[in-house]
């Protein structure tokens, strides 16, 4: 046959098989990807903030399951974002992108393939790190079970990181670029933080945040951990992430007309989920349980998980949930003696009960402060939160100094809410509180104090003999005026010098009318 009537064949044209290149090309990225040099120092930094800090703690699901996303996200988020800015400007530093342009596979599925080995190998870190860290948790018999959205929230955390430090990498290559990425990164997670401290709304889509101003041990343990906030932030950081990668599949050597327009696709797909998570993190609100966000909440969550208490039986037995189970001898051992001085009074509490942390308020002193212990029902209940206090084990703290903290703290709020304090909180110095009708309470309170050795915060501030408080006037032994510091000083020194039996049967007899405001400091034996 010659090259005359040799029969004309018409050019192929030629096309990918579906998915070969970017495979082929995934499994070689997977093998030089910079991100695998970057993995031994990710795992010093998940040990470094993660591991060791949580070992530190007793072994509580919120409290560990709370730092995979919160710690750890704050030092893998700035390292992957400048890993990922270092692995997408390879090309530009060395002058390769014209030749890749030129390769079988569009440029955009390169790219994307690139990011993907990147991440994979970040994600397999992360997740293998939180493996370890459950395995150890699991194994020490923390109560409940693991909490997996804030470990959701983690990876979508790394795979956004990587996705936005590979965007501007792309864009803007450069040696600076790394350093850049990871710093703004940084600053604005750490800029976030402050913000939800601050209880700004829309900080709540950061993923450094769990559950918002509640303490890692409130959350997760009397009732369900509520997933509302999590879900706003998985869908911010999806949507961050794909808006990244899609925005470079816009240029003309990205690939074909209709890749390009995919790559618009998931652009907007991407601003929309985003957009969509902050929006619904706008509208979180805080509740006894948790961060509720209406649109996503469950109603089921609102239901206390159910537990059989665990008891320590004395002149007033002690029950505590059963995943403070470790806590119940230091608990006995701080409050016992106060309670077994208390008991048989009338209002005292006939049986002390842990309940979760339902009020939280701002105060000047430390920022948050936590509701306290209440007296109620009939026969009287002493209603305990313990969340939020440092716990035994807690940083290394010892058990002596947990039942330290919690007579001096909790010692004082007891009696007061015995007494019949407004607030059952002690207040410092001659002030409005310290009115003619309350008086009487403060000073019985301080005396209680005093002998029970509960070391509270003092009543009465040192003033010049004969000053006055500017209370208001609403009867009482002192004509309608506040008393004095001496008036006060010297009703506590009386009732605190009474033998134990006397000061117990006159507060058998006189403490109902003595909570209801009639008893005056003259009367105060």
């Amino acid at each position: 046959m010659t090259a005359a009537t040799a029969p004309v064949t018409a050019p192929r044209s030629w096309r990918v098989p579906s998915a070969a290149g970017p495979a082929r090309l995934l499994r070689v990225e997977l093998r030089r990807s910079p991100m695998l040099w970057l993995l031994p120092l990710l795992a010093a930094a998940f040990y470094v903030s993660t591991y060791r800090p949580a070992m530190d703690n007793p072994p509580f699901w919120n409290i560990r399951s709370g730092m995979v996303q919160s710690h750890t996200m704050l030092v893998f988020a700035p390292l992957l974002a400048g890993a990922g800015a270092w692995v997408g400007s390879r090309d530009g530093r060395r002058g390769l992108v014209d030749l890749v342009g030129v390769t079988a596979v569009p440029r955009w599925a390169g790219q994307l393939a690139t990011w993907a080995a990147a991440t994979i190998w970040a994600e397999a870190l992360y997740l293998a790190g939180v493996g370890v860290l459950y395995g150890v948790t699991a194994d020490q018999g923390a109560w409940g079970g693991p909490l997996w959205w804030p470990v959701a929230v983690g990876v979508g955390c790394v795979a956004a990181s990587c996705a936005v430090g590979f965007a501007a990498g792309e864009r803007l290559p450069g040696r600076f670029t790394a350093g850049l990425a990871a710093l703004v990164v940084f600053l604005a997670l750490a800029g976030g933080a402050f913000a939800i401290q601050d209880q700004v709304t829309y900080a709540q889509i950061w993923p450094l945040n769990v559950q918002g101003p509640w303490p890692a041990d409130s959350y997760g343990i009397f009732y369900p951990y509520l997933p509302d906030l999590a879900i706003a932030q998985v869908m911010f950081l999806a949507g961050l992430g794909a808006a990244a990668l899609g925005a470079l599949g816009w240029p003309a050597g990205a690939g074909s007309r209709w890749l390009r327009g995919a790559a618009a696709a998931v652009t907007v797909a991407g601003l929309a989920a985003a957009g969509t998570g902050t929006a619904l993190a706008g509208t979180a609100r805080v509740e006894a349980n948790g961060m509720v966000i209406p649109a996503l909440h469950d109603a089921a969550s609102d239901r206390p998980t159910p537990y059989t208490p665990v008891c320590a039986q004395g002149a007033v037995p002690v029950c505590l949930q059963p995943a403070y189970r470790a806590d119940l001898a230091d608990v006995t051992t701080a409050l016992g003696p106060l309670l077994s001085q208390l008991a048989g009074l009338p209002g005292a509490p006939v049986r002390v009960t842990q309940v979760a942390v339902t009020t939280v308020q701002s105060e000047i002193e430390n920022g948050i402060g936590f509701g306290g212990p209440a007296i109620s029902g009939h026969p009287p209940v002493l209603y305990l939160p313990l969340s939020g206090m440092t716990l035994p084990g807690e940083g290394n703290t010892p058990a002596t100094s947990f039942i330290s903290s919690l007579r001096q703290q909790y010692g004082p709020q007891i009696v007061n809410e015995l007494v019949g304090l407004p607030g059952g909180t002690a207040t410092v110095g001659v002030n409005p509180g310290v009115g003619p009708d309350r008086a009487a309470q403060f000073a019985v309170a301080q005396a209680l104090e005093q002998v029970l050795n509960l070391n509270g915060p003092s009543l009465i501030r040192s003033v010049p003999p004969g000053a006055r408080g500017n209370g208001p006037a609403s009867g009482g032994d002192t004509n309608g005026v506040s008393p004095s510091s001496a008036q006060l000083q010297s009703a506590i020194q009386r009732f605190a010098a009474l033998p134990a039996g006397t000061r117990h049967a006159w507060l058998a007899t006189h403490l109902a009318a003595l909570r209801a405001g009639r008893v005056t400091l003259s009367e105060i034996p």
